[in-house]
């Protein structure tokens, strides 16, 4: 489980780093803006989660997510003149990924640090899209969780709650966090692919 757990992180850690460092280079910035923007998704929402639940935050215990991160960066600087007109695809996908497994990655640390399924579930929604609402800010873009009926908050909080739920139910945990991060991402990838959005009130 927790092997399991440590490659989920470190997974969420590169390709967010990536969805950050894509965004920069959309963006026009220079190398130090891509490092910075690669931060802000790899790490921001779960610095926010750890100082929520007053646990020592993550990347402080073990900076080898910072040199995912920042590895992540330097490919993505590297590699970027080769994804021409395909950047924001892959941004998408790469922020798909990262909110599939870090939603269920805070819900684990949060449920084990609380107890509660509550404050689990939306501490897995703070650590999936706090990092990448802050870097579609520094963008000045509409952050993702902010778009018209786009399903992507929906997607971490489904992911962070069926991982609670399949907890409380006594299924096994690495199995609940298969299952629990297969949910989010296909949820998510359904408003990528098929333009999956939530109802809207009538006017």
């Amino acid at each position: 489980m927790d092997n399991l757990l440590t490659i989920f992180d470190f997974v969420g850690i590169f390709v967010f780093a990536i969805s950050g460092a894509l965004a920069a280079v959309r963006n026009g910035m220079d190398l130090f803006g891509i490092i910075v923007l690669a931060l802000m998704p790899a790490v921001g929402g779960g610095t926010l989660r750890d100082l929520i639940l007053d646990q020592p935050v993550f990347w402080v215990e073990g900076t080898q997510t910072i040199w995912i991160a920042l590895s992540a960066a330097f490919l993505t600087f590297l590699g970027a003149r080769y994804l021409e007109g395909q950047r924001l695809v892959w941004l998408a996908w790469a922020d798909a990924v990262g909110l599939a497994l870090f939603c269920v990655v805070g819900a684990e640390k949060a449920l084990d640090v609380s107890g509660s399924m509550l404050v689990a579930t939306m501490m897995g929604v703070v650590t999936g899209v706090a990092g990448g609402i802050v870097r579609d800010v520094i963008c000045n873009e509409i952050p993702f969780v902010m778009k018209k009926g786009e399903i992507y908050a929906t997607a971490a909080f489904f992911g962070a709650g069926a991982f609670c739920l399949l907890i409380y139910w006594g299924v096994p945990g690495p199995i609940a966090l298969w299952l629990a991060m297969l949910g989010a991402f296909l949820m998510r990838a359904g408003g990528i692919i098929r333009g999956w959005t939530l109802p809207q009130a009538l006017h």
